[in-house]
């Protein structure tokens, strides 16, 4: 094999439609680098490289809202407090940030790819008959088969999450607009209402809910929605590891000092009666 073959194979094996880049030249998705700077926003440039196109502004703005909702959510926020407690250990930024959006998985921060997969499923099964009967049976499907908790509803801080309204009322306007479908907005108001005519009162969608119908209705994959929260989170991690780093703590543990965590084991023993 001749040494342009083995060039032209590497080339191959390390492959993009993403980006162009070369002495003097920088490219994303065909656009140069020195066209976009001062051109476009940030949310704009997510949508361009995910999807190699411009987003139109209404889609624009409610990726924008998105993102913008899920920054931050204090220090009781898992994500936040590794943050916290990594910078008190010595990590710089990077680090702190790398350990915080580590945890960003099924549990804490997975809840908004899990929510577009049970709309998708709702979606699916109303194909076949009335949206609400397709609600109800996704969401036993669900808790049957993944968590007794349903992703995107309910909050253990909110009893009404002040950031879920606010989103679902752009989706509204955009579907007016016809800019959305609104079926992802109709497959998630459906499981609201099976659930409060099982409970008796209402389980309220919660940031993660509302921003799966925006990633749904925008035609991002599951996993996306995932992986767009880590961009948003990591701005509060960011600043809340920033802040960190003008404080004096030291070692900073999940509870201050004077606070004792609670000892369950076996009662203090000799080795010698060990058998």
């Amino acid at each position: 094999m001749s040494e342009t073959e083995l060039r032209e194979r590497a080339a191959h094996w390390w492959r993009t439609s993403i980006c162009d880049i070369a002495p003097g030249r920088i490219a994303y998705r065909g656009y140069p680098i020195e066209e976009l700077i001062g051109r476009i926003s940030f949310p704009a440039m997510i949508w361009l490289m995910l999807r190699g196109e411009f987003p139109a502004p209404i889609q624009e703005r409610l990726l924008q809202a998105a993102l913008v909702a899920s920054v931050d959510h204090g220090p009781h926020a898992p994500s936040i407090a590794i943050a916290q407690m990594a910078v008190s250990c010595g990590l710089p930024l990077n680090g702190a940030m790398a350990s915080a959006i580590n945890t960003l998985d099924d549990v804490h921060g997975g809840a908004g790819e899990q929510a577009i997969e049970l709309y998708e499923e709702v979606l699916r099964r109303s194909e076949a008959g009335h949206i609400d009967e397709a609600a109800a049976d996704a969401i036993d499907h669900f808790t049957r088969t993944r968590s007794k908790y349903l992703p995107g509803f309910g909050h253990r801080f909110h009893p009404i999450d002040p950031r879920a309204e606010p989103l679902l009322a752009l989706v509204d306007a955009a579907v007016s607009d016809g800019a959305v479908s609104g079926r992802y907005a109709n497959a998630a108001r459906a499981i609201e209402r099976v659930m409060q005519k099982r409970k008796g009162k209402l389980i309220p969608m919660n940031i993660d809910g509302a921003t799966a119908v925006i990633y749904g209705e925008l035609g991002f994959a599951a996993p996306l929605a995932r992986g767009i929260f880590c961009l948003s989170r990591a701005v509060g991690i960011l600043a809340h590891a920033w802040e960190q780093t003008g404080r004096k703590d030291r070692n900073k543990g999940p509870m201050p000092k004077l606070f004792a965590y609670k000892y369950e084991g076996q009662p203090k023993r000799s080795l010698k009666s060990a058998p």
